[in-house]
Formats: C-alpha cells, structure tokens, sequence
C-alpha cells in the first residue's frame, strides 16, 4: 500500500484526490488485489487437491473398516465351531471315538466309521486355517484403516489450512476495494475491453506455450459449451461446483458432468484428463489451463473465447482464451 500512501500524502489535507489521482490509486490497488486473486486462486486448487485425496481416503478407510469387520465375525464363527467340537471331544474323551470303532460289528461299518472320522479332523483342519486366514486379513486390514484415518486427517488439515488462508486473503482484498470499488470496476472493463479487441483481431493471441501436440483422436465436445454458457452470470464461491454458484473447476467439472463425462475438481489434474491439445487443434469444449503453477481453467468457446469462473468476488462470464498465463489446453 506505500504507493497508496504517497499518492494520499500529496493531496492536500482535507481535500478529494482528483480523478487521476484516484485511478492511479486504483491502478496501484489493483496489482495488489490481482496478485491477491492469484494466490485466492492457488488456495482454492490446494483445497479441491486435498478434498478430492480426502475423498478417495475415506472410500478407502471404510473400505478397509468393513474388510476388518467382516474378518472379525469370521473369527467369531470360526472360534465358535472349534469351541464346541473342543467341548464335544472333552465330554466324549479320545475313548468315545474309540469305542465306536471297536463297536463296529462289520467291516463296512468300521469303513463308515473311518471316513467319518477322517472328515471330522479335515474339517477340524480347515477351520484352523481359516481361522488363520481370517486373523491375518483383520491384522492387514486394521493396519491400512490406521494408516488411511491418518492420511486422511492430514488432508482434512490440509483443507483447513488452505481455508483459513482464503478467508484471511479475502478480507485483505476486500479492505484494499474498500472506497475504490468503482475506480477498479472501471480499470477491469477497459482491460476486458481491450482483451477482447485484441481476441476479435487475431483469436490465438495472447499468453505464449501450451506445448505441440499430436491432433487428438478424441472428438471435440461443443454440446458441453451449451451447459457452461447456461452458468453465465452465476457468482464465483470457493471450492463450489454448482449448479448455482462455482469455482473455475468446479464450474467445467459440472459442465461435462451434464453430457456424462467424469472429470476431478482440480484444475491441475484436469489437464491430464483425455488428450493434451495444440493451440492450433484447440475447439469449443476443450479446456485452457493458466498459472505455473497450474491454478486456473476455462472452457474454449471458439474465436479465442472461454467461459470460466475468474476468482473470488467476479460471477461466470466469456473472456479471452489465451492470456498471458496462458499453458495449455486438453479435451476430456
């Protein structure tokens, strides 16, 4: 805020900063929130990252909970069969089984009695490793309950964090609009302006790289535009993902979900998501990624454009593809 305060110290005490005064004031503010909205951004990616690991950990933490349980009331009917054939062979006694044997009044029925007691002690036999079996699956799958809770309480903390740090750089934000809020809008609309116009001159302008790729095999997507164009004008709120409200990720992972294509609420993970794209193959549908690193996404629209949803305090609007942070594109 030093270039704030030198601009407010040269005006005269209690008289009103002229305009050029005031726009250079908002000039410099502006650097400070745009860079503010960067890091806004990067918080946001850090939070969908940790919650979409937290969600595959939880999955795995039941999963292992329910292997454990499952293993436990095997043991459980395990330990009740050999319970009782204990108690039968402690009331019987080694005798009883001898008994029968010599009781026997034929061969076919010593035989018989032969092979019943042979599949007595096989059964017995299995039981035992069974049971085994069943105590080691509780002990590996007790081992990975803990060792997933863990991991996911680390994700959890992760996504405190990184909220803590939204909410903290949102009020600074809103403290530097704060009696400059219509000298920003202003410098923003002739920025847009002037993006557009260079977009409508030549489409490809704009942020260089994004890489050469092979053409896609995959077909573009353009029905999925129809769904993006219909969030136009929704509000930016972080880590959303619709209908109503989204975050730039948020807003083309709910897009594609409507024509049942499944893609993460990462921007950073979604670039690897179906074919990377060249600028010159790129068309609507395909999804442009901006920021090293990456932290933002739009979707292409055609004639340079995307729909995205920019940052914290802005709505879902058409932009501009190719900006200066401009690294790359994928179809899903």
């Amino acid at each position: 805020m030093l270039a704030v305060a030198l601009l407010l110290s040269a005006t005269p005490a209690g008289a009103r900063p002229s305009k050029s005064a005031r726009m250079a004031q908002a000039r410099a503010v502006k650097a400070q929130i745009d860079s503010l909205n960067s890091r806004i951004e990067m918080a946001n990616e850090n939070y969908n990252e940790a919650a979409s690991k937290h969600a595959v950990l939880l999955a795995q933490t039941r999963a292992a909970a329910k292997r454990e349980s499952k293993a436990k009331k095997r043991i459980g009917v395990l330990q009740h069969h050999l319970g009782t054939r204990a108690s039968d062979m402690y009331r019987t006694g080694p005798l009883g089984f001898l008994d029968v044997l010599l009781g026997a009044e034929s061969f076919d029925e010593l035989a018989t009695t032969w092979d019943i007691l042979k599949d007595l002690n096989r059964d017995d036999g299995k039981a035992i490793e069974q049971m085994k079996v069943a105590k080691a699956e509780a002990a590996a799958a007790h081992k990975e309950y803990a060792i997933k809770e863990r991991a996911s309480a680390k994700q959890v903390a992760i996504m405190a964090a990184q909220t803590a740090s939204y909410r903290q750089m949102r009020a600074d934000k809103n403290s530097k609009l704060r009696g400059i809020e219509a000298e920003i809008r202003a410098i923003n609309a002739a920025e847009e302006a002037a993006a557009r116009a260079a977009a409508r001159r030549n489409p490809y302008s704009g942020g260089g790289g994004g890489g050469s790729w092979p053409s896609p095999t995959i077909p573009a997507h353009g029905s999925v535009v129809t769904y993006a164009r219909s969030r136009l004008g929704l509000p930016y709120v972080w880590a959303a993902a619709g209908p109503r409200a989204f975050d730039c990720s948020g807003l083309t992972m709910w897009a594609y979900r409507q024509i049942g294509i499944s893609i993460p609420h990462s921007s950073r993970a979604q670039i690897n998501c179906g074919q990377r794209v060249s600028r010159a193959n790129i068309q609507p549908g395909d999804l442009v990624f901006f920021g090293s690193p990456i932290h933002h996404v739009g979707m292409y629209i055609g004639g340079g454009m995307m729909i995205h949803a920019p940052h914290s305090g802005d709505v879902v609007k058409i932009a501009p593809a190719f900006r200066g942070d401009y690294v790359g594109a994928c179809r899903p």
